[in-house]
């Protein structure tokens, strides 16, 4: 009988999504994609709800088989519509998502696991911005000071569990914040192991040609390195290798962006790339010079995944790699960036060599069938055991008291404004 009660608890998900997912124009899509087939694997019951616009380049969810709802801020519609779907399991996607639907979702369906998906720390790559805007060097006690961190923190100590998706956002979150470990939960990308015969479909060194960067530019440290690279890097690389170019891909490229495209100096602006992988697996080289940032870098990884080394900074590869060799180079001078960058589209043997540490990354760290089991079994540790994890995170029920009831009647206050107007 506990079995299939276990069995029953964790079949029905909803997952309330920041935007519709977009798998090919961001790494945040691919990592909603990737925790969606690891409920699907799983058998889970999963409906995707999100109050956003859903563009042109959403996936189909309706394809895998989930049902897709649009939902309203501020609006008692919600209650009725979680009330009728009853989820064991609500996942929010970012912490906007808990403060606008959490305690909703606690005082509707207070048995369902609350999970946040951070994607990355928001307050972390916000602080480094405004450190970088201002000059000045990034330190924890402007964390510490951020509004956006007190916003954040709070989402997480809201929620019975949070996937954090980086090795360094885990240490930070445990020493700089005192966090408690048992409601954190470290889950990078999931993505498939890197086999021999992967490895052989792999264009050669000489079979491959040109310099690649690709973001999703409403992400604003993406813009920032390509204009870094346009500015600070690409001239001395150009003088070198006169013959190569940089191809710029990504969704919702600007005027900005794409007014930096120059034929004659070798920049290339493409826009949105219909195959983001197709075109990595062309390129000799990727290109990555952020300067601020968090989380992990899916442009990176799908570099890695695709055989092409790559050249970034320090926060480029941060809490990517663990112990091991970076698959290229990490640096943060911009001259030494132009270096490394030629050096690597230039020398075949660092070049094979470097592709081969990208290949034991991916496979000793973002191994999703490991990953992806033991993701289940915590959501299942925690369901068991609901009652006494919640008791034992003080604080959280603390915020989760105090903010129900802020939030709840700032909510209810626009809610009847609206009914209003």
């Amino acid at each position: 009988m506990k079995n299939n009660l276990k069995e029953l608890t964790i079949q029905n998900v909803l997952i309330i999504g920041y935007v519709w997912v977009e798998p090919n124009s961001s790494a945040a899509g691919s990592r909603m994609m990737q925790l969606i087939e690891q409920f699907l694997k799983h058998n889970f019951k999963i409906t995707f709800a999100s109050p956003a616009q859903k563009s042109e380049k959403a996936t189909s969810l309706n394809s895998l088989g989930i049902d897709e709802v649009s939902i309203e801020l501020n609006n008692a519609s919600f209650d009725d519509f979680i009330n009728e779907l009853q989820p064991t399991i609500v996942m929010f996607d970012r912490f906007m998502m808990e403060e606008q639907f959490g305690w909703r979702v606690a005082e509707n369906c207070p048995n369902a696991i609350r999970i946040l998906d951070t994607e990355d720390l928001h307050f972390l790559r916000k602080t480094r911005h405004q450190q970088l805007k201002k000059g000045e060097e990034f330190t924890t006690e402007a964390l510490l000071k951020s509004a956006d961190a007190k916003r954040e923190i709070a989402s997480i100590l809201r929620c019975d569990i949070s996937l954090i998706i980086s090795s360094f956002e885990m240490d930070l979150l445990k020493s700089v914040f005192k966090i408690d470990e048992k409601i954190l939960y470290y889950l990078p990308f999931l993505l498939d192991r890197i086999d021999e015969n992967e490895q052989e479909k792999w264009k050669s060194f000489n079979q491959r040609a040109n310099f690649v960067f690709i973001g999703n530019f409403f992400h604003k440290p993406n813009v920032d390195a390509v204009l870094t690279l346009k500015t600070e890097i690409w001239s001395e690389i150009r003088e070198q290798l006169p013959k190569a170019e940089v191809h710029i891909y990504g969704a919702y490229a600007n005027q900005q962006i794409n007014q930096l495209h120059n034929k004659k100096e070798g920049f290339i602006v493409k826009g949105f790339a219909e195959d983001a992988k197709e075109v990595v697996r062309n390129a000799r080289v990727v290109l990555a010079p952020l300067r601020f940032g968090a989380g992990i870098k899916g442009k990176l990884t799908e570099a890695m995944i695709c055989g092409s080394p790559s050249v970034t900074s320090t926060i480029g590869a941060e809490g990517m790699y663990d112990n091991l060799t970076w698959n290229g180079f990490v640096v943060n001078d911009f001259t030494e960036f132009s270096t490394k960058s030629i050096q690597l589209y230039t020398d075949e043997n660092l070049w094979g060599n470097s592709q081969k540490i990208g290949v034991e990354i991916i496979n000793n760290i973002y191994d999703k069938e490991k990953l992806g089991l033991l993701f289940i079994n915590q959501i299942k540790e925690i369901q068991e055991n609901l009652e006494q994890h919640r008791t034992q995170n003080f604080l959280g029920n603390l915020l989760q008291h105090q903010t129900l009831q802020a939030t709840k009647y700032m909510s209810k206050w626009i809610e009847a404004k609206n009914r209003i107007q």
